[in-house]
C-alpha cells in the first residue's frame, strides 16, 4: 500500500489574505444593496395594485348602484305599462270633460268657423280640444293662422300636445301639409315657421321623465315614418335646385326634424354643415349645429362665415360654442362695419344706380349700424365696443332720410293765379293718378246768363285739381247761347238742381270793376 501524504499543519492554520476578505465585504455589500432595491420595487407594486384593487372596488360599486337604480327604474316603468292605456283613456274623457265644461260643444263647433279667441286662456282651450280629438289638420290650420300671436302659443302647444294619445304622430301629420313637401295648390306664404313651432313643442312632450333627454317616447313605427320624410326632402334637393337654392325655412324645418326625432346621421355630416352655413343668418341656428353634432367642426365653420363677409352670424356662433377668445367679437363687429362702409361707397360710384344711389347707400350702412348695436347689447359688449358713436351715425342717417321725405315749401311768388286775378289757384299735380276719382268738393251750380248780357269775358285758364281727375274747361262767364251745353237750361251738373240768376247789374254798380264780373258768381271750389 501506498502512503498517503499528511498535510503541513502551517498550512491548516494559514489566515485568509486581505484580499479575500476584501471581496467578500464587498459582495456582502452589492448584495445588501440589491436586496434593498427589490425590497422597494415591490413594495411599489404591491402599493399600485392596492390603488387600482381600490378604484376598481369603487368601480364596482358605482356599477352595481346605477344597475339597482335602473334595474328600479325598469320595474317601476313595467308596472305602469300594463295600465298605460287606462290612464290614457282616463286622460281623454277627462279633457273631454273639461274642454266641454269650459267652452261647450255647441260654442266649440262655432269657434271652429271663426278662429278668434279672446285670450291665451282661450287660446289653450282651443289647441287641447284639437289634441283631445286627435284633429291633426284643424290643429294646423288654427296654428298656420296666427302668426302674429307666435310668443303666446309657444308656451301654450307643449301643454296642449300633452293631451295627445300620441303627439309625435300628431304633429308629423299636422306638418304633413306642407313638410316634406308643400301640398297646397298656391303657395302664397311660407309656413316653414308654423312647422318649426310644432317641431320645437314637440321635444319637451317627449322627454322620458325618468331617463331625461337620452330616450324619447317615441314609437318604432313614428321613427320609422320620420326617417322616410327626411330621406325624401333630401331626394327633393335636386328639384329645389340643390343647397344653394333651397329656402332657408325649409332648411330650418328639416334640421328641426332631425333633431326633434333624434335621427340624425353620421354619414350624412357635410350636408348638414352646407345647410348650416347657407342658412346661417338664422337665430336658432348655432343652437342647431350643436344638436346636429357639429360642435367640432363649429372652428371650420366659423372661419368660412368670416370669409363670406357673415362676421355677424359668425360672432353668434363663436358664443354657442364658447370660441370668443380665438374669435374675439369686437374685431369681426368692426370689420362687418368696415365692409358695410365699402359696399355703400361703390354703390355711391356704381353709374347704373345713379338715381336712387345715396339712398340705397344710406340704407345699406343703416343696416349695418343696426345689426351691430342689436349684436353689442345682446352680448354686453359696451365696454370693449361702445356703442355711442355708432346710435349718433344712425341717428344722421335716419334724420336726413326724414327731412328729404318733408315737402319742399312753395313760395307765394310761385303760385298760380286765376284768370280773373282774383286769388291764388291750388298747386298743379298733373299726371299723378291716372284713374278716375269722383271729387269730393260740392258740384258748381249751374249759370244762367241773360241773353242780353252780352258783355265778353276771356275764357278762363284751364287746372288741373289734386284729386286724381281732370276738371273740364268750363267758361262760367261766356255768353249764353244754345250750343253752350254746360250752360244750358237742360245740363245740370250730377246731384244739383238747375238754378235761375237774374241778368247781373251794369258793371259800375261793382264799385268799379273794370271786367263787369259779378264777385258773388264765384265758382263753388273758391269759396
Amino acid at each position: 500500500m501506498g502512503s498517503m501524504s499528511t498535510p503541513d499543519p502551517c498550512e491548516l492554520t494559514q489566515p485568509p489574505s486581505f484580499d479575500e476578505f476584501q471581496r467578500q465585504a464587498s459582495l456582502m455589500t452589492s448584495c445588501t444593496l440589491l436586496w434593498k432595491e427589490l425590497t422597494d420595487h415591490f413594495t411599489s407594486l404591491e402599493q399600485n395594485l392596492l390603488k387600482k384593487s381600490d378604484a376598481i372596488k369603487d368601480k364596482i360599486k358605482t356599477l352595481e348602484t346605477q344597475t339597482k337604480t335602473s334595474l328600479n327604474s325598469l320595474e317601476e316603468r313595467e308596472t305602469t305599462i300594463e295600465n298605460s292605456v287606462s290612464i290614457a283613456i282616463r286622460k281623454v274623457e277627462e279633457a273631454m270633460k273639461a274642454a266641454a265644461a269650459a267652452v261647450g260643444t255647441s260654442k266649440s263647433e262655432d269657434a271652429e268657423d271663426n278662429p278668434e279667441v279672446e285670450d291665451s286662456e282661450g287660446l289653450l282651450l282651443r289647441l287641447k280640444s284639437f289634441c283631445v280629438k286627435m284633429d291633426s289638420l284643424g290643429f294646423w290650420g288654427f296654428i298656420s293662422s296666427r302668426k302674429k300671436e307666435m310668443d303666446v302659443m309657444r308656451a301654450t302647444i307643449p301643454i296642449a300636445l300633452a293631451e295627445c294619445v300620441d303627439p309625435a304622430r300628431f304633429v308629423l301629420e299636422a306638418i304633413s301639409e306642407v313638410f316634406p313637401v308643400d301640398k297646397r295648390p298656391d303657395c302664397v306664404n311660407d309656413l316653414g315657421w308654423a312647422c318649426v313651432l310644432m317641431l320645437e313643442s314637440l321635444i319637451p312632450v317627449m322627454i322620458d321623465p325618468i331617463l331625461g333627454h337620452s330616450r324619447a317616447f317615441v314609437t318604432p313605427s313614428v321613427k320609422k315614418t320620420a326617417k322616410e320624410i327626411a330621406e325624401t326632402w333630401k331626394e327633393s334637393l335636386d328639384e329645389r335646385g340643390g343647397i344653394e337654392n333651397v329656402k332657408a325655412p325649409e332648411v330650418h324645418t328639416f334640421l328641426q326634424h332631425l333633431v326633434t326625432f333624434g335621427i340624425v346621421k353620421d354619414e350624412d355630416f357635410d350636408l348638414y354643415r352646407k345647410l348650416v352655413v347657407g342658412s346661417a343668418w338664422r337665430k336658432q341656428m348655432p343652437k342647431l349645429a350643436v344638436s346636429l353634432g357639429l360642435g367640432d367642426q363649429m372652428p371650420d365653420m366659423i372661419e368660412e362665415l368670416i370669409s363670406r363677409g357673415q362676421q355677424v352670424d359668425a360672432v353668434h356662433f363663436t358664443h354657442e360654442v364658447g370660441l370668443v377668445e380665438r374669435f374675439p367679437p369686437v374685431s369681426l363687429l368692426k370689420a362687418f362695419l368696415k365692409d358695410a362702409k365699402k359696399a355703400a361707397t361703390s354703390i355711391m360710384e356704381d353709374p347704373n344706380n345713379s338715381g336712387r344711389a345715396q339712398h340705397l347707400a344710406a340704407r345699406k350702412e343703416q343696416s349695418a349700424l343696426r345689426v351691430v348695436i342689436k349684436c353689442i347689447e345682446e352680448y354686453k359688449l359696451e365696454a370693449e365696443f361702445p356703442p355711442e358713436n355708432l346710435k349718433k351715425r344712425l341717428q344722421q342717417l335716419e334724420k336726413v332720410k326724414i327731412e328729404k321725405k318733408r315737402p319742399a315749401a312753395t313760395s307765394p311768388a310761385n303760385k298760380r293765379t286765376r284768370a280773373c286775378n282774383v286769388g291764388p289757384m291750388p298747386p298743379a299735380k298733373a299726371g299723378r293718378i291716372t284713374n278716375t276719382y269722383v271729387s269730393s268738393f260740392p258740384a258748381p251750380p249751374t249759370f244762367v246768363r241773360s241773353p242780353s248780357h252780352n258783355t265778353q269775358y276771356p275764357p278762363p285758364q284751364y287746372s288741373v285739381y289734386g284729386h286724381g281727375n281732370r276738371s273740364p274747361p268750363v267758361n262760367h262767364y261766356a255768353a249764353y247761347s244754345p250750343e253752350a251745353a254746360p250752360h244750358s237750361p237742360a245740363f245740370t251738373y250730377p246731384g244739383t238742381p238747375p238754378m235761375n240768376y237774374p241778368p247781373p247789374p251794369p258793371a259800375a254798380a261793382y264799385g268799379g270793376y273794370g271786367n263787369g264780373m259779378s264777385p258773388a258768381f264765384q265758382h263753388a271750389y273758391y269759396r
